[in-house]
């Protein structure tokens, strides 16, 4: 399997942080391409990302879920990004804080002209959630492709990985065709050149011509 620290294979690892907003007249403008990391607060999120990148530190991780408060804006290359929504579902967190995370992810999902895609992330071990499935939905209702990435596959044999997988195909509904699913896992790298060649894809990103 080729490094995921080679920039060769993995042009995410010069990814740039660019600035943190909770407010939509703060985002950066809304030109170029974009992908949206979402999830619950426990889903691994933080460390999808940091994998992605190659950095340890790119996306706070937290043994204390729901950290993630504001709309995080990372810059690969100019004119493509990434962007960490803060994670929803944690009971720790007020419900007041919960529906204000809540709208906030709608008006991005609803509104952002530059979002090419969405890359939703679930626990493996668990069945896709009543918000993940709304989420899916708000996705679908604005013709954005999602790629649903089941997490922590690492703790699971490949035959129990698999059996999840085909469990998660099952509850998204036939009707929508831009949905896809896959194994993954931040420590061991399962399933990151899918996601690489996925997000390429998305942000319209001919990497090798910017090396």
């Amino acid at each position: 399997m080729p490094s995921i620290m080679n920039p060769t294979t993995n042009p995410f690892i010069h990814t740039q942080f660019t600035k943190s907003a909770m407010q939509p007249t703060d985002w950066p403008e809304d030109q170029g391409h974009e992908v949206a990391f979402c999830g619950r607060s426990n889903a691994g999120k933080s460390s999808a990302i940091n994998a992605l990148t190659g950095s340890s530190k790119m996306a706070r991780t937290s043994k204390q879920p729901g950290r993630t408060q504001l709309l995080n804006f990372f810059e690969p290359t100019p004119g493509k990004r990434l962007v960490d929504l803060p994670g929803y579902g944690y009971a720790k967190v007020a419900k007041s804080m919960r529906a204000q995370w809540r709208a906030h992810i709608d008006a991005y999902l609803r509104g952002r002209e530059s979002l090419s895609g969405v890359v939703l992330l679930a626990d493996v071990r668990l069945p896709l959630q009543a918000f993940d499935l709304q989420l899916i939905e708000w996705a679908q209702n604005a013709q954005v492709p999602t790629r649903v990435l089941l997490t922590k596959a690492d703790k699971l044999s490949r035959n129990q990985g698999m059996q999840a997988l085909f469990r998660t195909q099952r509850q998204l509904p036939k009707s929508m065709d831009q949905v896809e699913a896959q194994l993954f896992s931040a420590r061991d790298a399962t399933g990151l050149d899918a996601l690489i060649e996925q997000l390429l894809r998305w942000l319209d990103w001919d990497a090798s011509r910017s090396q």
